[in-house]
């Protein structure tokens, strides 16, 4: 290797380029999971807030919407 060489030139041809791509790669994906606690947890507040007749219905106990209510919203 010359010592004029870029570092271009020694990067493999297999390796991928960077491209504006990765970046809003990244942040689509870190807005997904953002979007997905945000519904977590608020699909938890409304069972939360369920009445006895509403969770018989969807066949929960007081206690087990109650379990799924207080779970941290990253829980899935």
């Amino acid at each position: 290797m010359s010592t004029s060489a870029t570092f271009a030139d020694t990067v493999p041809a297999h390796w991928p380029t960077l491209t504006a791509a990765p970046a809003s790669s990244w942040i689509d994906s870190a807005s997904e999971v953002l979007a997905r606690w945000f519904d977590a947890a608020r699909s938890r507040q409304t069972l939360e807030e369920l009445d006895a007749h509403l969770l018989r219905d969807i066949g929960l106990t007081r206690h087990q919407a109650q379990h799924e209510a207080r779970k941290f919203f990253w829980q899935a």
